[in-house]
């Protein structure tokens, strides 16, 4: 299992203490020193089967100061999932990726049901 993060982010130490109080081993990356390309982008978002606004951070500063908002229903997916892939901080954190199943954000309940 694939748990991206950024260790400064207080929902991303939430979710990690989480994930060690229930002993599941994962393999930790760090979100914007490793952003995700477009590809594993692509192949999560497909995977997921959520909507794709659901991979932005829409409480980050970026996507607030780039106005994204009001952007992204102009922009095709392909568009979308390449500016995901240029910054990091552009997309939803944690991020937990696995063979069959992708959660974006840190909601305990979800988590539960899906890791437990």
């Amino acid at each position: 299992m694939l748990f991206l993060q950024y260790p400064k982010c207080t929902t991303c130490q939430k979710a990690k203490k989480w994930l060690d109080e229930h002993h599941i081993t994962y393999t930790n990356r760090h979100i914007v020193e490793e952003n995700p390309s477009y590809e594993e982008l692509k192949q999560w978002y497909e995977k997921s089967g959520l909507p794709l606004k659901k991979f932005f951070n829409t409480s980050g500063l970026l996507y607030k100061e780039m106005q994204l908002k009001d952007k992204l229903p102009a922009m095709s997916e392909e568009e979308q999932l390449k500016l995901l892939a240029t910054n990091g901080m552009l997309v939803k954190r944690p991020l937990i990726v696995e063979d069959d199943m992708v959660l974006t954000g840190f909601r305990e309940a979800e988590w539960t049901e899906k890791l437990l």
